[in-house]
């Protein structure tokens, strides 16, 4: 149930970070591959949808080649419109361009997620914005996101831990995100259990799990089953094997493995 709460708060503020900073068109810098369609005001005849280049120009009437890439929407309306004045094809020109499709500002949505993909940067986003696009996070995915970014030349890991954003309303993490960012949500962290449960294999590991609520996770005990005498199989920092007499309320690591004994009596 707290699972749930938590699942459904993330859902919320990812959900109210999206309707809360709207894209808006000013910001879009544009790029090979954008889908443009372009008018000017009392020109009908100069309307034009057109791709982006792979060198970033578009061939407009009367004026011919415009390098628009790199350029913002404004930018690029203001350009155009100051070569149809500055050529005497239209006076005190009035250019308006709507993206269509934006294809040279994206970031990558991987792993653990309802719909991963690549989402185009259409305006400011954040990194709950892009995870609410993308869906949220899938019902195998952890709590925790890694941010992979590349600035000047030098490609840093950042792992944000959402759940804990989300319980402490702090959202200085939720970092603003540049086109190439990389987003990966991971599985959730998973413990094994066998022996006489009845529903031994692999669990998902949630926070601070005790062996008896990793007990209860594997469906309890069967009629042969006892409490007594667990075991966990748990590997040391070298790698090396361990086998380790628990209590109930003994914290489960990732990837331990947790064995359960048939009663004698």
């Amino acid at each position: 149930m707290k699972k749930l709460i938590l699942w459904l708060a993330m859902s919320m503020a990812m959900c109210m970070a999206l309707v809360l900073r709207p894209a808006g068109a000013a910001d879009i810098v544009l790029g090979a591959g954008d889908v443009l369609k372009l008018s000017v005001y009392g020109s009908p005849d100069l309307a034009l949808e057109t791709r982006v280049s792979d060198s970033g120009a578009i061939t407009f009437p009367l004026i011919g080649q415009v390098t628009v890439g790199g350029l913002t929407v404004p930018a690029a309306e203001k350009k155009i419109g100051g070569m149809l004045e500055s050529g005497g094809y239209v006076k005190r020109a009035q250019v308006n361009i709507l993206v269509t499709q934006i294809q040279s500002q994206q970031i990558s949505v991987l792993g653990q997620v309802n719909r991963p993909g690549r989402y185009p940067v259409d305006g400011k986003r954040n990194l709950m914005d892009v995870l609410a696009q993308a869906g949220g996070i899938g019902p195998e995915g952890g709590d925790t996101v890694s941010l992979i970014r590349t600035r000047d030349g030098k490609t840093t890991r950042e792992v944000v831990d959402v759940i804990q954003m989300v319980q402490a309303a702090d959202f200085n993490r939720d970092y603003a995100l540049q086109p190439n960012d990389i987003i990966y949500v991971e599985r959730a962290p998973r413990f094994y259990i066998y022996g006489e449960v009845q529903h031994p294999g692999a669990v998902r590991l949630e926070r601070n799990m005790t062996v008896l609520q990793a007990l209860s996770a594997g469906g309890g005990l069967t009629p042969r089953g006892t409490e007594r005498g667990m075991r966990i199989k748990r590997k040391d920092a070298s790698g090396q094997l361990q086998v380790l007499s628990v209590k109930h309320d003994d914290v489960i690591q990732v990837d331990d493995v947790v064995y359960v004994k048939e009663s004698l009596f």
